[in-house]
């Protein structure tokens, strides 16, 4: 049996976790390699303890207090609930409410907006949205859908379609479906079927599918108008014939009752 001869050659690396790394190749007869690495330095000394503490680093953005926020709203809602309906006392109040902001409140007028909303405060809803929009805030879709909502309940009709049409030439390509519901919800309640008609026309111009409530209001809205084949036709388009229910815990088919 022929011994195994061994040939060493070493060279050394500088890595960033050890300082010297040496590395012995050994070649043997048999054509096997291996290879052998240690370190003069262990790694535990190589490494720097670095003690991270969150205080001293640097946001970007302006942390913003969600709890301060609804303080502010609370205030703002129990503000205007002691005036009386007249509009320069209340957008002088809601002036001075915002006067010592560095920013628009933005946060703070849309809880308050909201807390309003589910107390049913219809006009000072109108009142503190207006006052919104007239500063230039709030201008999103879930602001006009909260005043088309306070317009309804409060009979304002005009105001509702002023309103809509600013929405409609200025924001066309991107009025949500639930827009296009709310709107023809509310000519739904003060039987307008017309009018109905003509914003689910722009509904279906613009490829807004509409829900199911709305299939149901478009509906009888033509059968008021006597135009039972359109009636037909926007079942057929929208409505199957069958609808899936939950019945104690089992998710079944059923005929829809149209």
């Amino acid at each position: 049996m022929t011994a195994n001869t061994y040939k060493f050659s070493w060279f050394s690396s500088h890595l960033p976790w050890y300082p010297v790394v040496h590395c012995a190749t050994l070649w043997r007869t048999d054509q096997v390699t291996y290879h052998r690495c240690f370190s003069l330095e262990p790694p535990h000394k190589c490494r720097k303890n670095v003690k991270k503490d969150g205080k001293g680093r640097h946001h970007l953005w302006k942390k913003r207090d969600p709890a301060r926020s609804g303080v502010k709203a609370i205030n703002l809602v129990r503000i205007i609930s002691e005036l009386p309906n007249e509009k320069e006392a209340v957008y002088g109040a809601l002036d001075k409410w915002a006067a010592w902001e560095t920013e628009f409140p933005l946060f703070a007028a849309a809880k308050a907006l909201r807390i309003l909303r589910e107390n049913s405060q219809w006009l000072r809803v109108i009142q503190v949205a207006k006052w919104m929009l007239s500063k230039g805030q709030g201008t999103t879709m879930g602001t006009y859908d909260t005043l088309l909502l306070a317009f309804d309940k409060d009979n304002r009709i005009d105001e509702a379609e002023s309103l809509w049409n600013m929405i409609l030439h200025t924001h066309t390509r991107s009025i949500s479906k639930r827009l296009f519901s709310r709107m023809i919800s509310l000519y739904d309640h003060h039987n307008m079927p017309d009018e109905l008609i003509e914003v689910f026309a722009d509904m279906e111009e613009l490829g807004v599918r509409p829900d199911e409530d709305t299939i149901r209001r478009v509906t009888h809205a033509f059968k008021i108008l006597g135009q039972e084949d359109k009636q037909k036709m926007v079942v057929k388009k929208y409505l199957s014939r069958w609808k899936y229910i939950h019945f104690k815990g089992e998710r079944i088919r059923v005929r829809r009752d149209i």
